[in-house]
């Protein structure tokens, strides 16, 4: 019973090895700071791009005409697709170039979900109540795993690829005023 169990680990231990996708440490690191790129399935790199984007903080009309309603702050970029593609189902990795590796990534770094219209992508930061509910952080987020790489990237790998528009935006510890909101896009299709 014991060598069956130990089988049944093992092959699951190699099947997991075979999906997990494995970077060349010679892979060089972003050029500049806030750079991402990703490392597709076949080793090559494709840096994703970089958009400013707008915030925008609207209300509902019940909040307008009476007072009483729900306001919403929100990321937009303009243009609904990014131009990286990845697959569903394949590794989605990317090394991102930060000040330093010595911050925890789960921290710094966040992946998150836009959602698609016709001319423009947008995720939800916030939203209040004029009830006094306020619910910040709002993102859609993806968990990922992260490691150091290089002198000053993280390496960080999807736990999950579903289909989707997304952003990664990267914070400076060491910068708590910082003025400009930059997004890095890709997409999974």
């Amino acid at each position: 019973m014991q060598l069956k169990t130990l089988l049944g680990a093992a092959l699951l231990l190699l099947a997991g090895a075979t999906q997990a996708q494995t970077i060349p440490e010679t892979t060089p690191e972003p050029e500049f700071i806030g750079e991402i790129v990703t490392v597709r399935p076949d080793g090559t790199v494709a840096k994703l791009e970089k958009q400013s984007v707008q915030m925008r903080t609207r209300a509902n009309a019940s909040a307008v005409i009476f007072g009483i309603g729900k306001a919403k702050t929100k990321l937009i970029i303009e243009g609904p697709k990014a131009g990286v593609r990845l697959t569903v189902g394949q590794p989605a990795s990317f090394i991102v170039r930060a000040v330093d590796n010595a911050t925890d990534p789960m921290s710094i770094i966040n992946v998150f979900r836009f959602e698609a219209k016709k001319d423009k992508r947008m995720a939800e930061m916030a939203s209040v109540s004029s009830f006094g509910s306020v619910k910040s952080n709002k993102l859609e987020r993806l968990s990922f795993t992260g490691r150091k790489f290089g002198e000053s990237s993280y390496l960080i790998t999807l736990d999950e690829t579903p289909a989707g528009e997304y952003g990664i935006t990267i914070s400076n510890p060491n910068n708590i005023d910082e003025k400009q909101v930059i997004v890095s896009t890709f997409a999974i299709d």
